[in-house]
């Protein structure tokens, strides 16, 4: 029983880590895209900047260009989360609940078998 319980948290680990990954690939990802176009489309505001820096320019270059302003809004507060919550957990651990919706989402995997698409990352072969 001991055995299976550490099986069990060393399956909680492996989701875990994987959630972590997905995060950080999801914010890569936005920044990529959404960052990189917002940035893109700053970038006569930004030459200015390098010239003469002013407080001023930066706000007017963000209140003039919403779209680029609401992108850089959703990458900088994306990353900023993930950053919190990753902090919160390397600090203080992971909560009793957050643990408690690990092992059950672990149990789902188990039931669900190979077809989730999870399975073959957080579920350890024992064919050797």
């Amino acid at each position: 029983m001991c055995k299976n319980d550490s099986v069990s948290q060393v399956q909680v680990q492996r989701l875990y880590k994987l959630i972590i990954y997905g995060r950080w690939l999801i914010v890569g990802l936005l920044w990529i895209s959404i960052g990189f176009l917002s940035i893109w489309s700053l970038r006569g505001e930004i030459a200015l900047w390098l010239k003469h820096f002013t407080w001023v320019s930066v706000h007017y270059a963000l209140a003039y260009n919403k779209l680029a302003s609401f992108g850089l809004s959703l990458c900088l507060g994306t990353t900023t989360a993930i950053l919190v919550w990753q902090s919160r957990h390397i600090l203080w651990g992971i909560s009793p609940e957050e643990q408690k919706r690990l092992e059950q989402q672990v149990r789902q995997i188990n039931h669900q078998g190979q077809t989730h698409p999870l399975w073959k990352w957080v579920i350890p072969d024992n064919s050797h």
